[in-house]
């Protein structure tokens, strides 16, 4: 612990001195005023979450899509609402969630899971707030609930292979991309311009100001971190307390970021298979991490050769095994559908596992792209991809390297316009708890720290050995985050500040598949 604290406070202390500059609201223009949220009890049958919204109220906010022209077109977010249930002197206000899943994430279930304690957060801290999910504009029942051509992620057919044996196939892939991109030019048109997180930060006081709250308090995950960052930089004296999970580097936000992701996830897949060679007397694919990568390798290219029904091939394999590089509990239903394809030769399980990806996996592409693609720089030369992603895929990062390519390649020709660098973050005054685990696939350590450095009030919890995205409050079901977060959200208690990382919660154990 002493070790991993003095290498974070050299990390930090570079950062510091890297000249960026934290943000402040004095240049923000004034928010225009928000009605107030009538909330009414949830509707059952929701088309994409079901009877997942059962118990909640529902609600909605009316926002500028434009915020320089705060009196045109508006757009209707929808919330959903689990009320405190501590009496009204116990009441602490409202906590904002947000999921990530970069934006594209609905979050009208979230509220039920922190109200009713099925987290593991404490019983009187969930009875004490008022939970607030949402889904942010452009996602899920918020407007204008962005899809692009369809025919990028799910052509009726088997994609082409992801890794692009030849300059033909490569090209394939990019006509694809920019075909996608143009699509949702022509689908969406000025709308575009208005997605990126800033209006979705803006959207957020919109919602403060609804829901009655001098001050929210805010607890966001994965790109939910990013959105808190740019929130507290842009209104720091709106924010109560934040706690911000697998933290987004924001310096990194762009191309920088997507391709650092293709080494880490590189590195966590090898943490799984090295998961699925201690338990060989059950999966029968190895006894080394080395026997176990052959394996995926050889279930790959058999469905790259002769995909399954005509659907499932190397692309859709691909996609059914990501999880397996954020979180730790899908390791069981993946090494089963590994064992059952290479060593039974048997379908049923990889069969299950795939669904053409409908609404939600649609509309959560389309809004990725339509923040990335504009909240940091990406280059607009394809032969720079080529290189790049060229070269991590030759160096050894080919678990995911040409697939995460393709999913943000439409960046490459998006219609609307990339800033030269993201948006810089920062305030002294912010108070916040950042929660991160070791092994995060998305962003890495690096993103925590970052931000550690760019909130000087921030306090750093990490999780030693941890490896899913969305460490704390999560099936994750570590009590020592728990005790953290829940501690903080009760009355702001947070670790005492030290140099680098001011405490550590060791990784909750890995999964033991039955035998």
């Amino acid at each position: 612990m002493r070790k991993l604290a003095l290498v974070t406070s050299v990390i930090a202390a570079g950062l510091v001195g890297s000249a960026v500059v934290p943000a402040t609201a004095a240049n923000e223009a004034p928010a225009p005023a928000a009605g107030s949220v009538e909330w009414a009890p949830c509707p059952g049958g929701d088309p994409v979450l079901g009877d997942m919204l059962k118990g909640l109220e529902c609600g909605s906010v009316q926002v500028p899509l434009d915020y320089g022209a705060p009196r045109g077109r508006k757009i209707s977010l929808a919330l959903t609402r689990a009320k405190h249930t501590a009496p009204d002197s116990e009441y602490k206000g409202v906590v904002v969630l947000n999921r990530g899943q970069w934006p594209g994430g609905i979050g009208r279930d979230l509220p039920t899971r922190y109200a009713q304690g099925t987290t593991g957060l404490a019983k009187d801290v969930g009875d004490a707030y008022d939970w607030i999910g949402f889904d942010p504009r452009g996602v899920g029942a918020s407007e204008p609930a962005v899809v692009c051509d369809s025919d990028y992620l799910d052509p009726g057919h088997a994609q082409p292979d992801p890794v692009p044996a030849t300059p033909t196939a490569e090209q394939e892939w990019v006509e694809r991309a920019r075909a996608y991109a143009e699509s949702c030019g022509d689908k969406y048109g000025d709308v575009l311009k208005h997605l990126g997180t800033e209006d979705a930060a803006r959207d957020l006081d919109q919602m403060r100001i609804a829901l009655g709250q001098e001050k929210i308090t805010y607890f966001g995950t994965d790109w939910g971190t990013y959105l808190g960052s740019v929130y507290a930089s842009m209104f720091p004296h709106q924010v109560k307390r934040m706690v911000l999970d697998s933290v987004v580097r924001p310096s990194g936000v762009g191309y920088q970021n997507d391709l650092r992701k293709n080494v880490t996830s590189e590195r966590n897949a090898g943490i799984f298979f090295a998961w699925v060679a201690k338990y060989d007397d059950v999966y029968h694919l190895g006894t080394t991490a080395a026997e176990v990568e052959a394996n995926y390798y050889k279930g790959q290219d058999a469905l790259s050769a002769a995909p399954l029904d005509g659907r499932i091939g190397a692309a859709e394999w691909a996609d059914i095994f990501e999880p397996v590089v954020y979180r730790s509990w899908t390791w069981l239903s993946r090494a089963k559908m590994l064992s059952d394809w290479v060593v039974h030769e048997d379908p049923t399980s990889l069969r299950a596992g795939y669904s053409p990806p409908g609404f939600p996996h649609q509309n959560r592409h389309a809004m990725t792209n339509a923040v990335n693609c504009v909240d940091g720089p990406w280059p607009r030369d394809w032969n720079r991809w080529h290189r790049d992603y060229s070269r991590q895929y030759d160096a050894g990062n080919r678990f995911l390297t040409w697939t995460n390519a393709w999913y943000s390649a439409p960046c490459a020709f998006w219609p609307e316009p990339a800033k030269n660098k993201p948006r810089q973050v920062g305030n002294g005054a912010v108070d916040v708890l950042l929660v991160q685990p070791q092994f995060d696939n998305a962003h890495g350590v690096a993103g925590a720290v970052e931000t550690h450095a760019l909130f000087p009030n921030s306090r750093l919890v990490l999780e030693k050995g941890g490896h899913n995205v969305g460490a704390a409050l999560s099936a994750n079901n570590n009590a020592c985050l728990n005790t953290y977060v829940g501690d903080y959200l009760r009355d702001g208690t947070r670790p005492a500040s030290r140099n680098g990382t001011d405490a550590v919660c060791q990784a909750s154990p890995d999964p033991v598949p039955a035998s």
